[in-house]
């Protein structure tokens, strides 16, 4: 079971959103699984990179925060409402799990640390790192098995 902070992306996003990102990530991880090795880990260290949804709110709040501020003290002190605005967003999504950006970010195909963090399963899976716990599977056995326990939580 996931922990509740976990769930609030997905639960504040609609539900044709959340099917979309986690159909994209099955076929991705699909079309890895007569992958070699090293092939897997370039992917897994394209996902090591890959923004989530908390860094990229994170980041254009601080953006668009930044700017409102410069823009006040040096042009128009009007400009203030924006900071005040986007700080604002940004304390909503850390208390209620969603904000206005939220819904855009996400059908940008923003995923959350959690969905990342599926398909680096799904794909170690196929890579071999988890054959200790099943070495008589195939690679596409043990990687279905893993995806399929990781998307249960």
């Amino acid at each position: 079971m996931l922990p509740p902070t976990s769930r609030r992306v997905p639960e504040h996003t609609m539900e044709e959103v959340n099917q979309r990102i986690q159909r994209e990530m099955e076929e991705r991880v699909a079309r890895y699984r007569d992958a070699s090795p090293e092939e897997i880990d370039h992917r897994l260290r394209e996902l090591d990179h890959e923004w989530d949804t908390e860094r990229t709110l994170e980041a254009n709040a601080a953006t668009l925060a930044f700017t409102g501020s410069a823009l006040a003290l040096t042009s128009d002190r009007r400009w203030a409402w924006l900071p005040l605005v986007v700080t604002g967003f940004l304390f909503q999504h850390a208390l209620q799990g969603w904000c206005p950006p939220l819904p855009i970010i996400r059908r940008l195909g923003f995923r959350t640390i959690h969905e990342i963090d599926r398909e680096r399963q799904a794909l170690r899976a196929l890579r071999g790192g988890f054959r200790r716990s099943a070495p008589s599977a195939p690679r596409s056995d043990v990687a279905e098995e893993r995806f399929a326990g990781a998307a249960a939580r």
